[in-house]
């Protein structure tokens, strides 16, 4: 039983709470500054940007894939300004249009191109593959303290981990002018904290993240990542650090239970089957945000409204 959850689940079920939580430390700030909907396009961009750089360079390596995701990314957040000044419509509009054709363009170049029989495929694109993070060297605990073994893990997981790490030094060094930035901008630029540099360097670790999370949980969970566990925060508290503590818990509890009931949850109720891992956190995600909405305590939650009233 040990060497089971060694061998199919622990590494994609590490993924799966450090993407999480790493994107959700970043959703909090994306929340606050009601620019939900970066995330949102960053996480569908990268897959043009990760097909065209498999096309230029012909390998899957992950700095490649970066390299594109991040390119698509800019010329992405280009379009968005472009689209708002010149055809004066409103800011969520112009992401809207711009992610959608954007991903649109990246399913076509998938369906187009030899990319889609190297492992890249719109499936795995939407829905990621958890599942196939397979450490075939876990046959029992000894391994986790065998060099030898370690090395043999899926390499999702060294790399999210590294990003998780970098975006936590990112909001500690920057956590004064993030923090004021969210808050308040004029503020933030009266005193110097360099506001538009402080929002292009977190737009940039938008993009850092989803791109490290994206071959292995796929566009739909970055989405929820970002935005479920940050919302669901928000409606829990109105002090900032206890609204970053709340969003890491949502954050884990979504991965942990998410990932469980993908695979142990139909066979419950008699049915031999599995459900993805992705979708299932996601929809767990959405859960603890709808919970969060209704019994959120005091005005945030509706019933804590309704009984006010």
């Amino acid at each position: 039983m040990s060497s089971d959850f060694l061998i199919l689940s622990l590494a994609p079920l590490l993924v799966a709470i450090i993407s999480s939580m790493s994107c959700a430390l970043l959703g909090n700030f994306l929340v606050l500054r009601r620019q939900s909907l970066i995330g949102d396009a960053i996480s569908h961009v990268a897959l043009p940007g990760i097909v065209a750089s498999f096309l230029i360079t012909g390998t899957l390596a992950a700095s490649a894939m970066m390299i594109g995701a991040g390119v698509a990314a800019i010329v992405t957040l280009v379009l968005i300004e472009a689209i708002k000044r010149l055809g004066r419509v409103e800011s969520s509009a112009a992401m809207g249009v711009a992610f959608t054709a954007i991903f649109a363009l990246g399913v076509l170049m998938l369906e187009m191109s030899d990319a889609s029989g190297v492992h890249i495929d719109v499936q795995h694109a939407l829905y990621g593959n958890l599942e196939s993070l397979i450490w075939f060297e876990g046959l029992d605990w000894t391994a986790l303290f065998d060099p030898a073994a370690l090395a043999e893990l899926p390499p999702q997981l060294p790399r999210v981990a590294w990003v998780g790490l970098l975006v936590a030094i990112f909001v500690v060094v920057a956590w004064r002018p993030l923090v004021i930035g969210s808050f308040d901008p004029a503020f933030a630029a009266s005193v110097r904290a360099h506001p538009l540099l402080t929002d292009v360097t977190l737009v940039i670790m938008v993009a850092i993240t989803a791109i490290a999370a994206f071959e292995a949980v796929g566009s739909i969970l970055v989405i929820a990542m970002f935005i479920c566990p940050a919302a669901s925060a928000r409606l829990m508290t109105d002090r900032l650090l206890p609204q970053i503590a709340w969003s890491q818990v949502f954050a884990f509890a979504s991965a942990v239970l998410g990932y469980v009931l993908a695979g142990y949850g139909p066979g419950w109720f008699g049915h031999d089957v599995s459900l993805s891992a992705a979708g299932m956190i996601a929809s767990v995600s959405g859960i603890i945000l709808l919970f969060a909405c209704l019994f959120g305590p005091r005005r945030h939650g509706a019933m804590a409204r309704m009984a006010a009233d």
